[in-house]
């Protein structure tokens, strides 16, 4: 196969499987061995086994990282720190993408960290458009919260919501929150929950004496 060939195939895709290359009548020893060598020059990235990616600038569309996260581990969701950034609600860049999966935790290179999950404590999340018609599952403001805070040690402290700088509270549904950590059944989920709604509420307090 020709790289021009390759272009054509995928070239509007952000990535593409391996297995896309061995349908019909091919010789599947020699495209492989040829998807190696455009590896090697450059041409192609590898995300994961089986699982590639036009190298700049051959690219049409640039993959989000959302979206690499969500199929290097398919069944995860985007969360904490990576959600909160993307809703909004933190200020600070994460070059980190942080996913929950309900397999054992990981890290790939390009910097994609997955956290385990207990199977009972996965919902909460949601389809989201991203760049150039892209979509990616990716947590509930409130439920990137209630995972940040539970995969964070002493998180329920006074002092650990302050330390988040959290910004545009107003996104928040607070009713959501509560539901969230009801349906969890886990007393940290529910004090977290309970100090989420006062700091908002304090912060809407304080936004209107200002006004």
């Amino acid at each position: 196969m020709k790289f021009e060939r390759l272009l054509t195939l995928v070239g509007e895709q952000p990535f593409f499987e391996t297995g896309l290359l061995l349908a019909g009548n091919v010789d599947p020893t020699d495209v492989r061995r040829q998807l190696s060598r455009w590896v090697r020059s450059g041409r192609v990235r590898q995300l994961r086994r089986g699982l590639n990616t036009l190298a700049p600038p051959y690219q049409s569309i640039i993959p989000h990282p959302f979206l690499i996260a969500n199929a290097l581990m398919p069944g995860s969701y985007v969360s904490a720190q990576s959600a909160l950034a993307f809703y909004g609600l933190i200020p600070e860049y994460t070059p980190l993408t942080l996913s929950v999966t309900m397999l054992r935790p990981s890290q790939w290179d390009g910097g994609f960290h997955f956290q385990h999950l207990a199977p009972h404590l996965f919902f909460g999340y949601q389809l989201v458009e991203l760049s150039q018609g892209q979509q990616a599952f990716v947590a509930t403001p409130e439920k990137a919260l209630l995972d940040l805070s539970h995969l964070t040690p002493h998180s329920d402290s006074p002092n650990y919501l302050s330390q988040l700088r959290l910004q545009n509270m107003e996104r928040l549904d607070l009713t959501r929150l509560s539901e969230f950590a009801e349906r969890a059944g886990k007393p940290k989920w529910r004090r977290i929950a309970a100090q989420i709604r006062e700091f908002t509420l304090q912060e809407k307090d304080e936004y209107e004496d200002l006004s």
